[in-house]
């Protein structure tokens, strides 16, 4: 599978009920041994809490430019679990039921990793998708 949006995120943004730069977004590591990808997905209760192996704090430095969304490199502190093969980028809103997935993203540099205690940190693309491109 390659990285994606979520077509109803993607419809989210297209309806004004995302922004990237004005609403809380975040990272989960994802164990795709508890996890697979569906196009149906729309919030974070379709990722089984057993897939998600970390979740970062909120993203920081985001950008905008020209529908392309960029931010801060993240790092998740002492990571312990099963390997991660996979990154999604939600909204949080708190609670799950209304947390919105944004993207799907299993084809990193780095990826996948295994978790030994120490930190992990996902370096964006620098070329000219960044993060991702709507």
């Amino acid at each position: 599978m390659a990285n994606q949006l979520y077509p109803l995120g993607r419809q989210a943004f297209l309806e004004a009920d995302l922004d990237w730069t004005g609403q809380d977004m975040r990272v989960i590591l994802v164990d795709l041994a508890d996890y697979t990808f569906s196009a149906a997905h729309q919030f974070l209760t379709s990722v089984p809490a057993g897939a998600r192996v970390a979740v970062s704090a909120a993203l920081t430095g985001k950008t905008a430019t020209n529908g392309t969304a960029d931010a801060d490199d993240v790092t998740f502190t002492a990571v312990t679990g099963d390997p991660s093969e996979a990154l999604i980028i939600y909204q949080h809103t708190g609670v799950d039921a209304t947390s919105r997935l944004v993207a799907y993203i299993d084809t990193a540099t780095g990826s996948p990793v295994t978790p030994n205690g120490g930190n992990i940190t996902v370096t964006w693309d620098s070329g000219a998708n960044r993060i991702f491109t709507l």
